[in-house]
Order: C-alpha cells, then structure tokens, then sequence
C-alpha cells in the first residue's frame, strides 16, 4: 500500500491534491476491501475485480489525458503538477499497487482452502481432473482459439484489442535448441466464462482459470507443429480510450460515435503489464511489436491478469462466502394508492436505491403510458441497461399514442453502444430522440410527466435510470408535483433543445448557468451566518470534489467557522490537514457492498435548512461543462431521510475511512459500538415501510 507522504512533503504550501493522485488514493480504499478479514472471502475477490475494473478505466482515460497534455506541453493546471510529473507519480504508485493486488489474491487463495475450495493451475490436477479439464477443451473451447505465429518474414504483429488478455507463447523442439517460434493466442471473449469449476471431490471444491485450461492443452493446439515445449506468458495493453468527438451535434452523431467507440479498441498504448516470469528478450521483442512510448507504464504482475473477471468468480453454492442479496422493498404509500401518479400527486415521496425497489419508477412510466390523461413524457437518459425496463416502457407509450420525448447521452462513456441501439430502437417506435447539445454533456437525470390539463409530475434523481445500477448503487429519486419545481424542469428542457437562451430558475439550481454561482451563495451565507455567531454549517454527501475555485470557498468557510462534515466517495483534492482550517472540516469515504452514488447538499442558514438532490458532483466539468440540476427537496420528512443518509454515514465506524488528503485511508474507529451505515439504512427503512403500512391499514 502507497500513502501520499513524500507527495505532501513536496507540496507543504498546497491546499489542492491533483485529481489522479486522489483518484488512486480512492482504488486504494477499494483495494482494502480485498484485504479486510471482515468482508466474506468471494466478496474480497470481487472487491479485487472492481479495482482492476476502476484502474482499467483510469489508464484509459485519464492517464490518455495526461499523455496528450504531456506531448502537446500543457500545464496540468495545478500548482507544480505539470503532467510529466503526475504521470511519473502514477507509474510508481500502480506499481505498488500492483504488488498488493497479488498478495491479497495469494492471501485470499490460500484463506479459501480452508473453507474446502481449490484454486488449482494445470500442474495440480489429478487424472480425473486432468480428463474433464480436456475434454471441456475438446468438445468447448478449441473452436474458439485460434494461435498466431509471430515468426517468419513478412509477419506483422496483429493489432491487440484494448484490455484483453493474450498468451505470449514460445515453442520450442527439445531436440533442436536453437528452433524456437513464437505465437499469440487471444484469451476468448464474454461467452466463455473466466472460471471452470472442475468436479467436486468429497467436500472439496475445484475452480480452474480458463489460462490454465489453454496451459494444458498447448501441446494438442500446436499438434500439427513439430515442438514439445511451451513457454506460456500472460500479457495485457491498456490503450487510449477517451474518443475526441467533434463539436457539432446535428447530422451525423450516431455514426461519429460508433466510428468512435470502434476506434477506442486500438488507440494508443498507455500501459503494458506481464507476467513477470517472461524473459526479457520476449518482452522487449513484444514492446518493440507494439510500439510502446516510454512515457507508457509497464507493471509486471503475476501469472494471471484482468483480475476484473473476479467480479463473476462462481459462488460454489457458498451463500456464507457472499454478501446476503438485498431485496429492495417498496414505498409503501405508492402502494396504498391505486396509481403511481396519484400517490405523488397527494404528497411528494422518494425511493432511495438498493434499499428500495426500481420497480415502482419503472410503474410511473409503464402506467403513464396507459393514463388517458397523460399527455406526453419527457426524459433524460445518460446510461441504459442492456435490456433496459425503462425504454420498454417509453414505447410502449409512444405506441399508445403519448409524445414521449427522449434526450440520450450518447458520450455516456464505456455505454455509448447501448445508448446507440436504444435510441435507434425508440426512434423506431416513434420516440423524439435528442441526441444532445453542442458543447456540453447532459448528466441529470430528470422525467417529466404532463397531463391534459396541463399538470406534471416529475422523477428526479441522482443516478441513472438504470435498473442494473439501481440494484448496485446508492441513488436518490424524489417524486414530485410541486408546480413551480415542475415548471422549472421544462425550462430545463426547454434549454436542452434551446441551449442558447437565457433562463432563470428561482428553485433549481442548474448548470452550466447557476449552479456555480448559487453553490457559492449558499456557502457564502453560512460564512456570513459563522462570523456573527450564528449556526452554520454543510452536510454534504457526494461522489468527487476536485474544483479549485469551489475548494477554495469551502477552505474560506472552514476557516470562517463553518463547520463542514462530508462523505466523499471517490476523487477529493482536499486536505484537511491545515492549521487555517482550525479543524472545520471532516471528511470521511464509504466503501462498502453498495457503491456510493447519491449526491445530497444541505446548508444550515441558521437553522432554517436548506435541502438539494443533485446528479452533479463538485468537479469542473459538472458545473462549468454539463447539464446538470439539483433540485431542492421541501418536504420535511423526507428533508429528515436526507440528513439520515448523510447522517448514518458520518456515523459510520466499520466502513467508513478518513480522507484527509494524506492517502493513508485509516479506518474510522471509536469506542462507540459497531455502525455499518448501508445495514443500518436498510434497517431503518424497512421499519419506516413497516410503519407506513400500518397508518395506512
């Protein structure tokens, strides 16, 4: 594990941490997961998988950020991180982690023998297993793997996909030493699972990565070849994956984005990890073929890479090895009610997922599309599910004869292609698709509902209508029909198709236009309210803070007395160590089942509270760059499930960690008894349900 330490020495006089170093410090907390004696044994290799997902990403993106900048000669922006620099301190940071990724994976292998489950290579099987293991390879998986042979003149090397795994293979003839050639197999895709789970012998449980199977079976694949001897090397390229899209969005998007997400599979090379087992001709032969910049990061690792394929590792029937599967439950006065669309126009109400079931956001929609009175449907949409529940239902009410009106996020990144097939599906059915505005991403997440009579009803959340993310991340949706907050959500709308207009929202809080602006009133207040002696202080739970100038207003804040306590899941520049921040601020970062997602702002203003749900993080481009809303919530009770989430997290003292800007990630510990936020939010809603259908019995 890596701290911040020799980092912060450098920068004693900075109060902002680069974005990418923060980002490594918050894989790091998911890495701990992996390492936590207290987190079930499959669920530590899952947490193994999300880290190498999250570093995946990372290296695509941004580290193909910093490269550009680094050749273009821009400055990062931040203080003395000039992208030379950062990319040298990313380098030297992975590699670290990397050395902890395989000695968790050690640990967590040897931990689950003693639960009777076997994580065996092509050297450990007995006969039995040795026939199975071959026969699977014979009757499956043959077909699917077919070598390229690197030697010889006039052979290029092939164009390896980005992120996927490839044997680097020499062979050679025991009877003549000096005839060797060498070859490169593609690990086979998604149909085929990265786990065999070999016969169960007694009580004992045997899993087999699918690399070992093709170990195995190297000599049959290379039968026709007059060589006995392999030598088989796993090898992995991250390549640049950011798509530079151009500005325009009229005629032609949909093409340009599939040409986009085509391309991102051979982008530059950006990293380059191994198995570092491999001799050093074969890896400088294979840096040559690939033309890997020095400027990349090469990571040797261990036998097996793409440890993102952990997240499916099989559960062997070992539900005591497995977090519980949450079953969210319902909104119990949308129940009561004969429709969705009256219970909210009775009162305004809120599901909070997992702990609640997408289901009955997805019942507005599919009972929207069927209401006689429901004249049209509004709705952004920045990612889609595969075979998404919501977009059924939006045609199923274009069919019906509603105006349902569609904006899709076609830059949802990694998601582009899902979004594509959708809106081409919707548009079909006779949805109005937009695919966006010029310039800036559209991240909220708003549907609007209009009746006849020229009512609305509104469902505004903080994540994504998305029923796969619904089940795995934390997000807010308040449902409401509140006319001015509903009348100010068409002027949202109205801006995306109209983006050049000028609007004004007395409730919203909306970017790029006043987000910025209203945040820093609001923070402004409590600095006045702080330095007369008054309350004052910012409950805020979100996903990643890194605007310097929003930074600095909370540094100013602290300073001024206001007191600051924050749940930040991911990147945070912050630090909250300085003496000129007289303590004022308190940051803590949950890592737990759930994927923390919400993004909940509340300001004292003297005790006169004020409430918001947003889709929008504290990071530049959230406010200056995208479409984004946050949405005041005036209801009292749910005002008080608001300051719970933010409240229960605070509390936390199992799964919470100190962000302070050191990237020591302590746990936060006290002598009060155990509190784990996520449980205890579950708790707590199922007795509130419990309650609510009871008054309504």
């Amino acid at each position: 594990m890596f701290t911040n330490q020799d980092y912060m020495n450098k920068k004693a006089k900075s109060e902002i941490i680069n974005r990418e170093i923060s980002w490594l410090f918050f894989n790091n907390r998911v890495l701990q997961e992996s390492a936590n004696p207290k987190v079930p044994l499959i669920e530590r290799l899952k947490f193994l998988g999300i880290f190498s997902n999250n570093l995946d990403e990372f290296f695509r993106v941004r580290v193909a950020t910093l490269q550009r900048m680094a050749e273009m000669k821009i400055n990062a922006g931040l203080k003395k991180d000039n992208p030379e620099a950062v990319l040298k301190k990313i380098s030297r940071h992975t590699s670290s982690l990397q050395a902890a990724v395989e000695a968790n994976y050690r640990e967590i292998k040897e931990q689950l023998k003693a639960e009777k489950i076997y994580i065996v290579d092509e050297t450990e099987l007995n006969d039995e297993q040795t026939a199975f293991v071959i026969n699977y390879y014979d009757k499956q998986l043959e077909d699917a793997i077919t070598p390229i042979m690197l030697s010889g003149s006039g052979k290029t090397f092939p164009e390896m996909q980005d992120a996927r795994i490839y044997f680097f293979v020499k062979l050679k003839n025991s009877l003549k030493p000096a005839d060797k050639k060498y070859a490169l197999i593609e690990m086979p895709g998604s149909e085929y699972s990265r786990f065999l789970v070999l016969p169960q012998i007694d009580d004992k449980k045997y899993v087999m990565f699918l690399d070992d199977v093709i170990r195995l079976c190297l000599p049959q694949l290379f039968r026709s070849l007059p060589y006995d001897t392999f030598e088989m090397y796993t090898t992995k390229i991250t390549r640049d994956s950011e798509m530079e899209i151009e500005a325009e969005l009229g005629e032609g998007i949909v093409d340009k984005v599939s040409k986009g997400i085509k391309s991102r599979r051979y982008g530059s090379p950006l990293r380059f990890i191994f198995d570092s087992n491999m001799s050093d001709d074969m890896k400088k032969y294979f840096l040559k073929k690939i033309d890997f910049k020095k400027s990349g990061t090469i990571i040797p690792g261990g036998r097996y890479h793409n440890f993102k394929d952990l997240i499916g590792f099989p559960t062997l029937g070992r539900t005591d090895l497995v977090y519980q599967k949450t079953e969210g439950i319902e909104n119990e006065i949308i129940k009561s009610f004969d429709s969705a669309i009256k219970a909210i126009e009775s009162q305004d109400l809120f599901l909070h997922y997992p702990y609640y079931s997408f289901s009955q956001y997805v019942q507005l929609l599919r009972e929207a599309a069927i209401d006689p009175d429901v004249k049209s449907i509004k709705i952004t949409l920045y990612r889609m599910a595969h075979r998404s529940k919501v977009a059924k239902a939006l045609i199923f009410a274009a069919r019906n004869g509603k105006q349902v009106s569609a904006v899709i996020e076609l830059r949802a990144r990694f998601d582009e292609e899902h979004n594509i097939q959708w809106a081409q599906r919707m548009e079909e059915a006779g949805i109005n698709i937009t695919f966006g505005v010029e310039g800036l991403k559209i991240h909220s997440k708003l549907t609007l509902i209009k009746k006849k009579n020229g009512k609305r009803i509104a469902a505004v959340s903080t994540g994504n209508f998305h029923e796969g993310n619904a089940a795995v991340y934390t997000d807010f949706t308040l449902f409401t029909a509140n006319p001015e907050i509903t009348a100010e959500l068409e002027k949202v709308f109205d801006f995306i198709h109209q983006p050049f207009q000028m609007t004004r929202y007395s409730h919203l809080l909306v970017s790029p236009q006043e987000m910025r602006k209203k945040l820093n009133q609001l923070i402004q207040n409590e600095i006045i309210n702080a330095k007369k002696g008054l309350p004052a202080y910012i409950l805020c739970k979100i996903n990643h803070i890194t605007d310097p100038k929003l930074i600095e207003k909370l540094y100013d804040a602290a300073g001024a007395g206001v007191k600051i306590k924050l749940l930040v899941r991911g990147q945070l520049s912050m630090v909250t160590t300085q003496p000129k921040l007289k303590g004022n601020i308190e940051i803590v970062g949950i890592v737990d089942k759930f994927l923390e997602h919400s993004r909940i702002f509340i300001f004292c203003n003297n005790n006169t509270e004020k409430y918001y749900i947003s889709s929008a993080d504290w990071m530049t481009r959230n406010l200056d760059q995208r479409i984004e809303v946050a949405i005041p919530v005036y209801d009292k009770k749910i005002q008080q499930e608001l300051k719970n989430i933010v409240e229960y997290g605070l509390k936390d003292n199992v799964k919470a960690r100190i962000c302070d800007g050191t990237g020591e990630n302590r746990y936060k510990t006290n002598d009060e008894p155990p509190f784990r936020s996520q449980n205890e939010l579950m708790n707590h809603y199922i007795k509130l349900e419990n309650e609510n259908a009871e008054k309504l019995v």
